[in-house]
């Protein structure tokens, strides 16, 4: 693609922008006189909604997994929303402002995909994120490896980033050469696991069942799949499960509260074989 394709093509992207722009005003307005007039939104400052857009982002997340296309909608513009109010906090602090916010980031997008934006060619998904972490380190002055690993945000979920630490990792060779490595760890971590429980420490058992972890997540990233989204889907599966066990329960006039353990585990079982002859 022409490296000027945007100054060439600026007065259609304009002109198709033309509506959002009038609503980002709109949007970017109602914020300011919130500021002004209500007394929750007068007080909030960046830290009293940092958890709000988490949230946000996390509602975001349930909406593209159930293909809710509307609650999507909805949830973006609360993103949004966020947004706008972080930079007008940054505008009356006077360190930045959504201009520059936006700004930043088109020219950040330009300059990380010059495969699209100038004449350099990249023909393959892996050749184009291999360029954009050589120039993401190219934009620190006298990058070392270590702060490429602390890039990783610490706000993340501790599965995706240590997905993304190892990811990280592996990219200057600091990896196991097959996933046979990465199994014995798997058995090393476990054992290790095991006899801190024996021992009874506290804080020597919580490492350990961290370091059991991490190699799990280890083994998830040579079978190619996000340890985070394998275990939701455990969670779900498991919420629907134990769902159908008190609706079988229910079913026969009892109730799961009072049972015991083998009564569950049979009730357990038949909710298993349910859930997979309805899905059959």
């Amino acid at each position: 693609m022409n490296k000027n394709y945007i100054d060439e093509n600026k007065e259609n992207l304009l002109k198709d922008g033309k509506n959002y722009l009038e609503e980002m005003e709109r949007l970017v307005n109602i914020i300011s006189v919130l500021r002004k007039e209500c007394p929750w939104d007068r007080k909030q400052n960046h830290k009293s909604l940092r958890n709000c857009i988490i949230e946000e982002t996390y509602e975001v997340a349930e909406a593209i997994d159930n293909e809710d296309y509307n609650n999507l909608r909805e949830e973006l513009g609360d993103v949004l929303l966020q947004i706008v109010f972080h930079s007008n906090l940054a505008k009356e602090e006077e360190v930045f402002t959504l201009e520059d916010v936006i700004r930043d980031e088109n020219k950040k997008m330009i300059r990380r995909h010059p495969h699209v934006f100038s004449e350099e060619n990249v023909k393959t998904v892996d050749k184009v994120v291999e360029k954009w972490e050589n120039i993401k380190r190219e934009e620190k002055e006298n990058p070392t490896f270590t702060e490429t690993l602390k890039s990783v945000p610490n706000a993340l979920p501790a599965l995706i980033k240590s997905y993304k630490l190892q990811k990280k990792a592996a990219s200057i060779g600091f990896d196991w050469p097959s996933i046979d490595g990465a199994w014995d760890k798997v058995s090393e971590e476990f054992s290790e696991l095991r006899e801190a429980v024996s021992l009874k420490d506290k804080n020597h058992i919580e490492e350990e069942f961290g370091d059991l972890l991490f190699s799990l997540v280890n083994i998830s990233r040579f079978l190619d799949i996000s340890p985070e989204e394998a275990l939701d889907k455990t969670c779900k599966k498991f919420t629907e499960r134990f769902a159908k066990m008190e609706e079988l329960s229910l079913e026969k006039g009892g109730s799961i509260e009072g049972m015991s353990l083998d009564e569950l585990d049979k009730l357990w079982d038949q909710a298993k074989i349910s859930l997979r002859d309805m899905k059959n």
